[in-house]
């Protein structure tokens, strides 16, 4: 089947969701494009737990490694989630304590979308520094559509420039970015393996961006996170729900495939970008787009806003 990529976007509205425990602070994240009903936010500040002596109905998920405020923000989150249609992994990391939490469908194979056009770049790239291929100008400036505004003519250039004989040079180096479970999907189109029919889990899409924050060296990692904090606005969605406060950079990802539409976000937040959010948003023919948006960016919200 072909994916279709939109380029309208329609701001729906949120559904109301209550978790008893949590703080009435709503906190209003701009520019997301969704509006925010209802929804009660902790109260705590960017400091950690709230003030007393928290009990467990106060601190959720004590093994989560998080504190008690972002424990209530990712029951918050797991609760609403539970409401949306079809099924959302989520994986929430802290690079400066090593906290990782991620909810019980993480381990999901779902449709990448074009998330994967972030391992391509980080592939192009290495390979660039290791004098396999000579990138020219005009393969950065594909680069950069690939990330800024997610072109699909953009993908399938280098992906045939780039690809190998056997279209599988990309495929065997996903791996060595975290991308252990991806699977090239067959049936789909002549060219096998292909960009856009790949599956992979929201637990690949956490350890990509962390091999991007960690091992991709200086510049080139300056490249990938300047593009992905100024993405266009069919990609203003997602991880960039947790608000400019948060100076939030995304990859998404969004296509009806079989099965339906997915709606996948990954991507960093926080001073030095020290938290990391993973979403794979499978809808499973419950939903569309503008469903899965409002699904990505509530969550989002929800874990991040006045955190900053």
């Amino acid at each position: 089947m072909i994916q279709r990529v939109l380029r309208g976007v329609t701001a729906v509205a949120v559904l109301g969701l209550w978790l008893a425990g949590c703080g009435a602070d709503p906190t209003t994240a701009a520019t997301t494009g969704v509006p925010h009903h209802a929804v009660a936010l902790p109260s705590a500040g960017a400091g950690g737990s709230a003030s007393g002596s928290p009990g467990r109905e106060d601190c959720p998920l004590p093994q989560s490694g998080f504190d008690c405020d972002f424990q209530r923000r990712l029951a918050a989150a797991q609760a609403y989630a539970s409401t949306r249609p079809g099924t959302v992994g989520i994986v929430v990391r802290d690079r400066q304590t090593g906290a990782v939490w991620r909810n019980d469908h993480a381990g999901d194979m779902t449709w990448t979308a074009s998330t994967i056009k972030l391992a391509m770049v980080v592939d192009l790239l290495r390979r660039h520094r290791e004098h396999a291929i000579t990138l020219s100008t005009h393969d950065r400036d594909q680069m950069a559509a690939m990330l800024h505004n997610s072109s699909d003519d953009a993908a399938t250039s280098l992906w045939t420039k780039y690809g190998g004989a056997d279209h599988m040079a990309f495929n065997r180096s996903f791996p060595r970015y975290g991308m252990t479970s991806l699977e090239p999907q067959r049936g789909y189109s002549k060219v096998f393996p292909y960009w856009g029919f790949q599956k992979c889990t929201a637990d690949d899409l956490d350890r990509l961006i962390n091999y991007v924050l960690v091992e991709v060296p200086g510049a080139d990692r300056g490249f990938v996170l300047d593009h992905m904090r100024q993405v266009a606005a069919n990609q203003q969605w997602g991880v960039w729900g947790a608000g400019p406060a948060a100076h939030p950079g995304n990859k998404d990802g969004w296509s009806e495939e079989d099965g339906g539409w997915v709606m996948n976000s990954v991507g960093f937040v926080g001073p030095g970008e020290r938290y990391t959010l993973a979403i794979m948003n499978n809808l499973a023919g419950r939903g569309g787009y503008d469903e899965g948006r409002q699904t990505d960016t509530e969550i989002a919200r929800l874990i991040f806003a006045g955190r900053f």
